[in-house]
């Protein structure tokens, strides 16, 4: 992941944790367990039948002290990796719903 963050000039996980100037961390979960944890492993049979056994669903979260605020899946039923339309998981959508989640935090007096 590391390798990933440089080249997309993000911070990894280790080098922003306590950098709050930092708002985009990239980690790793290679044996699966958060994967799991949030119900997000793909478990139809296509992905598995060509050997991608415990893939994740593609998903975003917008986490704020640890309470996931906004969760997003992208999936169809003709396209449960979520691979053909990623849309509502990309950084653009994201940014979009984070605009709104402040939005409607500041009228509650709890911005981020």
């Amino acid at each position: 992941m590391a390798a990933w963050a440089t080249d997309q000039k993000v911070a990894s996980l280790k080098d922003s944790v306590d950098d709050p100037s930092k708002i985009l961390h990239l980690y790793a979960d290679p044996y699966g367990l958060v994967t799991t944890a949030l119900g997000m492993e793909l478990t139809h049979k296509g992905p598995k039948m060509k050997g991608l056994i415990g893939r994740s669903k593609r998903f975003a979260m917008y986490v704020v002290d640890g309470k996931v605020e906004i969760f997003k899946v992208a999936e169809a039923k003709d396209d449960p990796a979520g691979d053909e339309k990623p849309d509502i998981t990309l950084a653009e959508a994201m940014m979009h719903e984070i605009k709104k989640y402040n939005k409607k935090a500041k009228k509650s007096g709890d911005e981020l």
